[in-house]
């Protein structure tokens, strides 16, 4: 990626409803070449997709539950479960598989406490865990989907 391309990225990071001609006036291109750009960037894969961010206050997700999760099993098997069981939950938005004492990290996202608890109360029984925790976001202080591209 050279400089027109970053700009070009950071422009649709954010604002991804700009038009061809609106992103080539600001990298100084014709539309023309600037669309051949874009088009490059999706099929190369740096652009995975556009889409509309939603609030999550106006769609009542109010909580915000990091589930810190243990298990004793590191297997196949145990892991291709888990997938299919988080998979089946709308309310896990994010799920990491991390380092050092924790295994894996879900970010969930519920109207309230007690929806935590039913969502909690159905994670338990589709997958079989070792030790959860959940911390719950008293308040959001940076969120982006921006990624910082002075590495790219």
């Amino acid at each position: 990626m050279d400089q027109i391309d970053q700009e070009i990225v950071r422009l649709l990071q954010a604002d991804a409803t700009l038009s061809v001609r609106e992103i080539g006036e600001q990298v100084g291109l014709s539309p023309t070449p600037c669309w051949r750009r874009i088009r490059n960037l999706e099929e190369s894969g740096v652009l995975a997709g556009r889409v509309a961010l939603v609030d999550p206050s106006k769609v009542n997700l109010a909580v915000t539950a990091l589930v810190l999760i243990r298990t004793n099993a590191h297997n196949r098997e145990w892991l291709d479960q888990f997938l299919t069981g988080i998979d089946r939950f709308p309310e896990v938005v994010e799920a990491y598989r991390t380092s050092g004492e924790i295994d894996y990290l879900l970010k969930v996202m519920v109207p309230d406490i007690a929806a935590y608890d039913a969502f909690y109360q159905r994670l338990i029984e589709e997958v079989d865990l070792y030790d959860v925790r959940t911390t719950f976001v008293m308040e959001r202080m940076k969120h982006t989907t921006a990624l910082p591209l002075h590495y790219a």
